[in-house]
């Protein structure tokens, strides 16, 4: 399963990569985000893995995260990790004004190995865009306000 999206952010293209890379942000756009761990490598860099750690009402979770590109302020890419999916996602800016970047995501889920998962990902796909939609709201409004 694979799935993109964009979105514009009034904002120029240095300010959006630098709130993006700074791991204290991420509470402020992915709701239930509790804390991401580095645990090897340089944080954002080729190479690096950390432990991200999600609680909501609903679920708890953890992945791990590898990052096996940094093209910044182009793009950067990871692998995510849990114990019954895997995805890529692809993070991309691109100045189209002084002070307006195009943010973009490209999420291919490569593994989905527990039966319910794999099931809500073909009668319900949206169930797995919906997520990645919000946040990319929420990081609009996030960097706009700051």
């Amino acid at each position: 399963m694979k799935h993109k999206g964009s979105i514009i952010i009034d904002q120029p293209l240095e300010k959006v990569v630098a709130l993006f890379l700074n791991s204290e942000n991420l509470k402020e756009w992915q709701e239930g985000l509790v804390k991401k761990e580095l645990i090897s490598g340089t944080e954002n860099k080729m190479g690096a893995v950390s432990l991200l750690y999600y609680k909501t009402e609903k679920y708890e979770m953890e992945l791990t995260e590898r990052i096996i590109a940094n093209n910044l302020p182009e793009s950067l890419e990871a692998i995510y990790q849990h114990k019954h999916m895997d995805n890529t996602m692809k993070y991309s800016f691109k100045s189209i004004g002084k002070n307006q970047t195009q943010y973009s995501t490209e999420v291919v889920y490569t593994r989905i190995d527990w039966i319910m998962p794999r099931l809500m990902s073909i009668l319900f796909p949206r169930m797995y865009t919906k997520p990645g939609e919000r946040w990319m709201r929420n990081f609009k409004e996030f960097v706009e306000q700051n």
